[in-house]
């Protein structure tokens, strides 16, 4: 019997021949991640089990990316402790600051990950690295300790979902647009302990901006990892960033999958999730009477250079709404040069949007944006949960780059070709 991807990666980082779903696996990893919330219960844990050193000092990574530049007290004291570690351990990619940027744009931008590898991450957003042909999800922090010393960790064997995408892209519409087209489709738990794999001609036309997009959000279906075939954009892309060798898997004819469904992107619309789940979703036209107070165009999801291109397209020449916050945030800070440089810092400015620098700030209520009661906001982040940007009784809508630029021209929900 044949294997999918998934399951050819962790069968050979678990030195076997075969695996298959169900099966729990002891597998080698590439690379451990922890953040500035996560991190420091992380290395509490290290203290506690007596452990002297990592795995290996290139292969963990600590990104101070959530509640950076320093919020109040608590946020620098976690990230003193974390740089403390790092100096001590002599940790390679340690990112903070002029350095820092948000840690799902910026690992794979810095070519710490590639295809074929093994990636856990302590935050559930790490599956976005599946867009390069990596397995890659996201574990509490107790876990990434055991990694961090041991090298490895264990698995179950996820069963794999096949999304196969076919048909014409229409103007504006992003991978953001697809992956909550595919929530409404199959709900918060439709996919629950499964790898998300993504094919089909539609899938090679998206840009890797929209790759990672869609990888980023397998958690929102319940999904152990997402993850795509390499293709030439792939191989481009790692070529550009990383130096590291790499292995393309791909799934064999023969492969099981728990469920196929087919996709014609050319009927997905400017989908938004509303209130208070990522499934909730509407098209961007059954929602314009909606008064919006604050509109984020960032993340890990979508604020990367297509985001910022594409919201810079609308925004040009436009003035935001005069009752609404439009806040801009760079992912990285080479995002944050490239856009300036291209001339999307002034079209903003114009506009009159807040440039934030990079930070996952707003999108987990952190700061950079924090909503009050009864507010509601349009977002390119991931999740749209309850209180999730600010006070219980907010909301968050959650958009592609096109919708959320739109709203903050015309004050409500709007598709791209309304506020033209």
């Amino acid at each position: 019997m044949g294997m999918t991807i998934t399951e050819k990666i962790l069968a050979a980082h678990a030195d076997k021949e075969f695996v298959e779903p169900g099966e729990i696996v002891d597998c080698r990893i590439d690379l451990a991640m922890a953040n500035d919330i996560t991190a420091p219960l992380s290395l509490e844990e290290f203290e506690k089990a007596g452990a002297k050193k990592v795995f290996d000092t290139g292969k963990v990574v600590f990104v101070l990316d959530h509640f950076t530049p320093n919020k109040d007290i608590l946020s620098a004291e976690n990230c003193k402790k974390i740089r403390e570690f790092s100096i001590k351990h002599g940790i390679v990619n340690f990112f903070e600051g002029g350095q820092c940027g948000i840690e799902h744009a910026l690992l794979p931008e810095k070519g710490l990950v590639v295809a074929g590898d093994v990636v856990i991450g302590a935050d559930s957003h790490t599956c976005t690295y599946g867009a390069l042909g990596a397995f890659s999800t996201g574990m509490g922090s107790t876990d990434i300790t055991y990694g961090m010393v041991t090298g490895r960790i264990w698995f179950k064997v996820p069963e794999s979902i096949k999304f196969h995408c076919y048909g014409e892209w229409g103007k504006w519409v992003t991978g953001k647009e697809l992956i909550l087209h595919i929530l409404g489709m199959i709900g918060v738990d439709g996919a629950l302990y499964g790898a998300m794999e993504y094919t089909g001609d539609a899938i090679n036309a998206l840009s890797m901006d929209s790759r990672f997009s869609i990888a980023n959000m397998a958690i929102e279906a319940g999904a152990k990892n997402g993850i795509f075939h390499v293709d030439e954009k792939t191989t481009a892309f790692m070529k550009e960033h990383a130096a590291r060798p790499y292995t393309v898997y791909e799934s064999d004819a023969g492969a099981k999958y728990k469920q196929v469904y087919e996709i014609d992107v050319s009927k997905v619309g400017f989908t938004v999730a509303c209130p208070s789940l990522p499934s909730n979703a509407k098209d961007a036209g059954e929602l314009g009477n909606i008064d919006i107070d604050q509109v984020v165009i960032g993340s890990c999801t979508n604020g990367r250079m297509e985001d910022l291109e594409m919201a810079a397209t609308i925004l040009k020449g436009k003035k935001v709404a005069k009752h609404v916050r439009c806040i801009i945030i760079p992912a990285t800070p080479a995002i944050y040069g490239e856009a300036m440089r291209r001339g999307y810092f002034q079209i903003f400015l114009d506009a009159g949007c807040i440039i934030s620098p990079p930070t996952c700030g707003p999108c987990l209520g952190g700061h950079m944006g924090i909503l009050a009661k009864g507010e509601k906001a349009v977002a390119t982040t991931n999740r749209n949960f309850i209180g999730r940007m600010g006070h219980p009784e907010s909301e968050v809508y959650l958009a592609g780059p096109a919708v959320a630029a739109a709203t903050a021209i015309r004050g409500k929900i709007s598709r791209p070709e309304e506020a033209i």
